[in-house]
């Protein structure tokens, strides 16, 4: 018997660090997991916030393609589960036939479908002392809490910042549409394959970054293929329902997608 790999892909504020209880989690029901950072990316937040630069240049498509080589390096084809932008990546490597089976957490939008402005400003073009492409935005333990944490206290959300919270390549947020320049074509998915593997995007009803609303919009791009599309909201949650106290609400229900999917920890050799 083979371990179906599970491959975790971490969004944009966030280090990979974020997936580590789920890791734990779905590696006690006997599967085989991963969740590598971006390239360049060290192996604490708090390094990254020190030296930021390491991450300055990342664009979508170099961690599309980062993600892609690591999902085809497995023999059993890996599930994979993206919050935020990892959620819009795992969208375009399923809908590409890439991967077993996709779960696009609080997944930034893909195709035409556009993100509303943050509650709070997140980016300026004069932040961070000028506009080229190769600056990152951090966000602050406040305004943190205020767009990714908001569901929790203040206490929790300096918590979940101090050992999760890392910059944001500017570069990566452009391709992403939050600026004036077009998004990158990588931002797209193949809504229409009908062959792809299964995907359930998941929503927090909470979200400031990623609202509800633009999920749903999302899944019903989906509407005219056959493959499985399922859509799951949690009320109450936020943007930070991977790493918040409710992390494993989300875990076990996804847990449970799968194996109503059919997709199982271990699978037969050949």
């Amino acid at each position: 018997m083979n371990r179906t790999p599970v491959v975790f892909i971490h969004g944009v504020w966030l280090h990979a660090l974020s997936w580590e209880a789920w890791v734990e989690r779905f590696a006690s029901r006997g599967f085989l997991t991963v969740a590598p950072g971006w390239p360049g990316e060290a192996t604490a937040a708090r390094t990254v916030r020190a030296a930021p630069e390491t991450l300055a240049g990342l664009d979508l498509a170099t961690l599309t393609d980062h993600y892609a080589g690591i999902v085809r390096s497995f023999d059993v084809p890996p599930v994979l589960i993206g919050h935020s932008v990892g959620g819009l990546i795992a969208q375009h490597l399923i809908g590409a036939d890439v991967g077993r089976a996709a779960v696009a957490i609080a997944a930034a939008p893909v195709n035409d479908v556009l993100l509303p402005g943050a509650p709070v400003p997140l980016w300026r073009p004069d932040q961070n002392g000028g506009t080229g492409a190769d600056r990152t935005v951090p966000l602050s333990p406040r305004t943190f809490h205020q767009v990714f944490a908001n569901t929790v206290s203040r206490a929790e959300s300096d918590r979940l910042f101090e050992r999760y919270g890392m910059p944001a390549p500017r570069r990566l947020l452009a391709d992403l549409g939050c600026a004036s320049t077009p998004r990158s074509p990588r931002a797209g998915a193949d809504t229409g394959n009908a062959g792809r593997g299964p995907l359930l995007l998941i929503s927090g009803q909470e979200d400031r970054l990623v609202p509800d609303s633009v999920t749903r919009t999302v899944y019903k791009q989906y509407g005219d293929s056959t493959a499985v599309t399922d859509l799951k909201q949690f009320a109450d949650r936020a943007h930070s329902l991977v790493i918040d106290g409710g992390w494993r609400f989300v875990a076990d229900y996804v847990l449970g997608w799968l194996e109503d999917r059919g997709v199982r920890a271990l699978v037969e050799e050949g």
